[in-house]
C-alpha cells in the first residue's frame, strides 16, 4: 500500500490507524486459531461464532455490512496469518509540502489570470464544494419540477407535512437528479450555467486532493440567490469587485500550507471564513459551535478571537440543531489519538470542540499580520485583525457516546441542516462586507421569514 502524504498530519493519522489495525487483527487471529470456519456462510452460524469470540451482535452486523458475502474469506485470512506492518517514508520534507501546495494552487492562479481577476480582493472560505454553489447558482430551484418528479416525497414537505427547510431538501434531492441516466449531459449543462454566473469548479489536479471553487461576485444573478441570503440588489452585486475562493476543508497542517500559499499569492484578503466538522463534548449531532478560543496542539499556542459569527448569525437558519457560541476549541494532531481520559482533560478545562484545522489556519493568519513566523506556546490576541475572520464547526460526532456520528445517523438531513445554516451565515457576512446587503438587514431575518421556507 502506498499513501500520499500532504502534511505531517497525515502521518499522525495513518500510523495510529495501522497500529490499531495490527493490534486488532492479531487479537482476532489468536481467537480464531481454534475455530472451524468452513460452516459460517449462514448468518446464524456467524452469530454463534461472534458470541464465542465475545463480539456483540451489533458490532458483528457492522462487519457483515462492510464485508458482505466476503466476510468468511476475510476471517480465513485473519486466521491464517499474523500482521507485522513496516512503514517506509519515501519523502516528506517541509519544502516538499510547500511545492505540493504550490502545484495545487497553480490551476486557481491560472483561472484568475484567464478571467481577468488578478488583483481583485479575495474572500477565502474553507468549507465544502456543494453548499455555497447551491445557495448562489439557483440550479436546483430552476429544475425543481423535474426533481419533484424524481423524488415525489418532496411534495409532502412543500405541502407542510414534513419538518425541514424546503431549499435544503431540494439541494439534497438534486444529487439524485444530477446522478440519473443522463447525468453526463445534465452535469455539463450545470457547469455551463454556473460558469455563466461566475462560478468555476476546479477539481484537484496535482499536489493536494482538495477541490476548489472560484466565485466572481459581480457575475452572480441576484434572482438566483437562495432567499435566506436576503434580497441584495443586482446593481449592488454587479458593483462588487471581490472574488470568493472556496475549498474543501483540509485536515491538520495542510490548512497552514494552503492559507499561507493563498495569502502570499493574492494582493488583498478581505475575509477568511472556516467551516469544518468537529467532535463535540457538550452539544448534539448537527449543532453548530462557534469558538472564540482555540488551543493548537501543534504549536501549543492559544488564540483568542473576535469571531465575526455568533448565535444570531446561524440560529435563525437551523431547523433541527442549535447554535452554541463562546465555545473553546482544541485542534488535535489526528483523528485516532483521543481516548476518554484525553477528552476528559480538555473537558475539565472547558474545551468543548475537538477538531483538526483551526489551529494551523490561525498559525497562517499570524504570519499574515506579523513579520515573524508563528511562535510556540504563546497566548495570542486576534481581536484586531486587518481582515474579517470567522470560524464555525458543525457537530459530526459525540465521542462520549459510542457510534453517535453523522454517519451512524445518516448524514442526510442532519448534516445538511447545520452545513447550510452555516454557509448562509458566511455568504450573508460576505454580502454585508461588500455593502451588497445592509448589516441591519443581515441581522434582521425574522422567525416569520424562516418559517416561510420550512415545513410545519
Amino acid at each position: 500500500m502506498a499513501v500520499y502524504i500532504a502534511s505531517l498530519s497525515d502521518v499522525d493519522d495513518v500510523i495510529p490507524q495501522l497500529v490499531a489495525l495490527q493490534i486488532e487483527w492479531n487479537k482476532l487471529h489468536k481467537l480464531l486459531a481454534a475455530e472451524d470456519l468452513n460452516e459460517i456462510a449462514l448468518i446464524d452460524n456467524q452469530l454463534i461464532l461472534a458470541e464465542r469470540l465475545g463480539i456483540a451482535e451489533a458490532d458483528w452486523m457492522r462487519l457483515v455490512e462492510i464485508w458482505g458475502t466476503d466476510l468468511p474469506e476475510h476471517l480465513r485470512k485473519i486466521q491464517a496469518d499474523e500482521k507485522s506492518f513496516s512503514v517506509r517514508m519515501l519523502g516528506g520534507t517541509q519544502v516538499g509540502y510547500v511545492k505540493a501546495t504550490r502545484r495545487w494552487w497553480e490551476p486557481i492562479r491560472s483561472l484568475l489570470e484567464a478571467e481577468g481577476l488578478e488583483g481583485r480582493p479575495i474572500y477565502f472560505v474553507s468549507s465544502n464544494t456543494h453548499s455555497l454553489v447551491n445557495l448562489l447558482s439557483g440550479s436546483a430551484r430552476r429544475h425543481q419540477e423535474e426533481i419533484l418528479e424524481l423524488v415525489p416525497e418532496l411534495r409532502k414537505l412543500r405541502q407542510g407535512q414534513s419538518r425541514g427547510n424546503w431549499d435544503n431538501f431540494l439541494y439534497y434531492a438534486a444529487r439524485i437528479f444530477y446522478g440519473q441516466g443522463d447525468a453526463q449531459r445534465l452535469r455539463a449543462t450545470r457547469t455551463v450555467e454556473e460558469e455563466e454566473r461566475g462560478i468555476f469548479f476546479l477539481p484537484s489536479q496535482a499536489g493536494l486532493d482538495l477541490a476548489a471553487q472560484v466565485i466572481v461576485l459581480d457575475r452572480l444573478n441576484a434572482s438566483d440567490l437562495d432567499p435566506r441570503l436576503g434580497s441584495p440588489a443586482g446593481t449592488g452585486l454587479r458593483a462588487s469587485p471581490s472574488v470568493v475562493i472556496n475549498i474543501n476543508y483540509p485536515l491538520g497542517l495542510g490548512a497552514y500550507n494552503i492559507l499561507r500559499e493563498v495569502a502570499q499569492s493574492v494582493e488583498t484578503l478581505r475575509g477568511i471564513y472556516v467551516l469544518g466538522k468537529a467532535a463535540t463534548l457538550n452539544a448534539s449531532i448537527g449543532d453548530v459551535m462557534i469558538a472564540n478560543v482555540v488551543f493548537d496542539e501543534h504549536s501549543e499556542n492559544t488564540y483568542w478571537l473576535d469571531n465575526c459569527f455568533s448565535f444570531s448569525s446561524v440560529a435563525p437558519f437551523l431547523v433541527y440543531g442549535s447554535a452554541l457560541d463562546n465555545q473553546r476549541a482544541v485542534t488535535v494532531r489526528g483523528t485516532f489519538l483521543q481516548n476518554r481520559g484525553y477528552l476528559d482533560f480538555y473537558h475539565r478545562e472547558s474545551f468543548t470542540v475537538v477538531e483538526m484545522e483551526a489551529g494551523p489556519y490561525l498559525n497562517a493568519v499570524y504570519e499574515t499580520t506579523d513579520a515573524s513566523r508563528y511562535p510556540m506556546r504563546e497566548n495570542i490576541n486576534f481581536t484586531k485583525l486587518p481582515f474579517d475572520f470567522g470560524l464555525m464547526h458543525y457537530a459530526s460526532d459525540t465521542p462520549y457516546t459510542q457510534a453517535r456520528t453523522l454517519g451512524a445517523r445518516g448524514l442526510s438531513f442532519y448534516g445538511m441542516d447545520s452545513t447550510y445554516a452555516s454557509s448562509v451565515a458566511i455568504l450573508r457576512r460576505i454580502l454585508v462586507q461588500e455593502r451588497v446587503l445592509r448589516a441591519e438587514a443581515a441581522a434582521g431575518w425574522s422567525g416569520a421569514e424562516a418559517e416561510a421556507r420550512q415545513g410545519a
